[in-house]
């Protein structure tokens, strides 16, 4: 009766272990296909083939901590549509790319954690002429704001200009006193000391500014008067000159 109940209980072991096996390998099995689902790559839009077949580099091939949020490829945006489609890589040209690694390099050294987030890189003619119809205002207000199309365009035509902040180590963005397209002199560099005066803007807002200039400066780019989160690599002359313009 004894070896009995042993055998049992032997039988009884041995099955359980073996039913723990497949439950283990049922699991591993579902894991795999998640991550080769996750892997497989998204179709490329039109306008990211136009991109790279004008010679444009993504950002990420130089620095894939820099974070990319395209606003124009959402609606939340002075134009209130998406106007890029599915595309969710910031292109710039090379120079532009290599830079921006720097920035962030640099970024690394004064706060740890934190990281670039671009709004917006190149932009197609065709979308500059979009934008520059929707915004309702008198052209001489206009043009602080957009590069008028009739005229060769701006700098974001070129490749060689971005749009950006800062997100801290937790993903949160710094506050920068206002939102990316703000258009007013409260996102203005040049009023930042007026602005402060009057108590529109906090010390921590224009400080957080100070610190995207001042890695985005020693990295090589240069602001602009109107918008504390527009850089550029050079001037128009030579963009022109040096680069085609994106169509």
């Amino acid at each position: 009766m004894m070896r009995t109940r042993w055998f049992v209980l032997s039988v009884f072991i041995i099955l359980s272990a073996c039913s723990g096996k497949n439950k283990k390998s049922i699991n591993l099995s579902k894991d795999t296909v998640f991550v080769k689902h996750r892997s497989v790559a998204k179709p490329m839009s039109a306008l990211e083939r136009k991109y790279i077949d004008a010679g444009l580099v993504d950002v990420h091939q130089f620095d894939t901590s820099i974070r990319v949020l395209l606003k124009y490829a959402t609606s939340d945006n002075f134009v209130k549509c998406n106007v890029y489609g599915s595309l969710e890589k910031a292109y710039t040209q090379k120079d532009v790319a290599e830079m921006l690694a720097k920035a962030q390099k640099y970024l690394n050294e004064k706060k740890q954690g934190y990281h670039l987030i671009i709004f917006d890189a190149t932009r197609p003619m065709s979308v500059q002429k979009k934008m520059w119809d929707t915004l309702k205002m008198p052209a001489y207000e206009k043009i602080k704001y957009l590069s008028n199309p009739a005229y060769g365009g701006g700098l974001h035509n070129y490749g060689v200009a971005v749009d950006l902040s800062i997100v801290d180590d937790k993903e949160k963005e710094l506050d920068m006193g206002t939102p990316f397209d703000f258009m007013g002199e409260l996102a203005s560099p040049q009023c930042e000391a007026k602005m402060l005066s009057t108590r529109k803007l906090t010390q921590q807002q224009i400080d957080n500014r100070k610190l995207l200039r001042s890695i985005m400066n020693k990295a090589g780019f240069y602001a602009i008067p109107y918008e504390w989160w527009h850089f550029n690599l050079c001037a128009i002359q030579t963009a022109q000159s040096k680069y085609k313009v994106i169509e």
